[in-house]
């Protein structure tokens, strides 16, 4: 069977989350995202592959062992939307964060992501204290 620009579009937003948004591979960044990458994410903005850094940089800090599973997807054209599991241990706390972002890829990069994630499950894991912690070591997780 053939491959066509939805599969490897599909592949692409996969690796994003598995491999660069995880922090596998930093160089992967490069290769999934387009320089003009703009990445909103819950109430934050990141932009760029500098951008992307960042944000995978925060996550690390957050998560050392960080992992991402695309769970589902579903592709239209040049958007993939990917329904994902952050799995990870903050502060000896281990947790899962269910999420989804929507992918708009030009020439097989990712231009655009737009995501959300389910961050009251995240606090009521975390607990109150280790929640409260989080926010006042990472304001601009407080944006609205």
């Amino acid at each position: 069977m053939a491959t066509t620009e939805t599969d490897t579009n599909a592949e692409t937003a996969r690796r994003a989350l598995e491999v660069a948004c995880a922090g596998k591979e930093p160089a992967a960044i490069d290769e999934v995202y387009a320089e003009t990458f703009v990445d909103h994410v819950n109430s934050t903005e990141y932009r760029g592959t500098d951008g992307a850094r960042q944000s995978v940089a925060l996550y690390l800090e957050l998560f050392p062992d960080l992992e991402f599973v695309v769970e589902e997807q579903v592709t239209e054209g040049e958007r993939v939307a990917s329904r994902w599991t952050l799995h990870g241990t903050h502060r000896a706390r281990r947790v899962e964060l269910w999420g989804i972002v929507i992918s708009r890829l030009d020439d097989g990069k990712i231009v655009e992501d737009w995501a959300a994630s389910d961050s009251l499950s995240l606090v009521r894991q975390l607990g109150a204290w280790r929640s409260l912690l989080l926010l006042v070591k990472h304001r601009r997780l407080l944006r609205a």
